[in-house]
């Protein structure tokens, strides 16, 4: 074998190694998947997780559009109150407030974009998730409803 060939056949195989790590990181940050169960059954929701401060701050600001069956889950350090706006955000949203122990507390529907109306928890909850505007019409999520998520049961994922 030359030298030449041996490099080349090195070479291939480095890049196979960075495309292999490369899928693994893209999984490791890739979404998750949620499942609200109501009186009607399980819904599942592909989720972003909203879990540092920074990601909190910016959640869905600037986009123009969110797939029917996605939204974000905002996880809090603690269980407090929370409120939330719409600047810089685009998309009308519904936003569930969630208690530690998964179960839906308050809805706020149809948040307008871009305004600056505060949307109260108005009382204290551990997590938020948004989905598009009229979700919870469409598919007929109520206070009481479970939210089941690895962040919210602490399962490792």
């Amino acid at each position: 074998m030359t030298t030449k060939s041996l490099f080349s056949k090195s070479l291939i195989g480095l890049a196979a190694v960075f495309a292999l790590l490369a899928y693994f990181v893209f999984q490791a940050n890739a979404s998750d998947d949620l499942r609200i169960v109501t009186d009607k059954g399980a819904v599942p929701i592909t989720v972003e997780i909203a879990d540092t401060d920074e990601e909190r701050r910016t959640g869905l600001m600037f986009r123009e559009e969110m797939a029917a069956d996605h939204g974000m889950l905002f996880v809090f350090d603690e269980t407090r109150m929370v409120s939330m706006w719409m600047e810089n955000t685009l998309i009308p949203l519904d936003m569930l407030f969630i208690g530690e122990d998964g179960t839906i507390r308050t809805i706020g529907r149809n948040a307008k974009p871009l305004s600056r109306d505060i949307i109260s928890s108005k009382e204290p909850v551990r997590y938020v998730l948004e989905l598009n505007g009229g979700a919870v019409a469409r598919l007929g999520i109520a206070v009481g409803d479970k939210v089941e998520h690895k962040a919210i049961t602490g399962e490792a994922g």
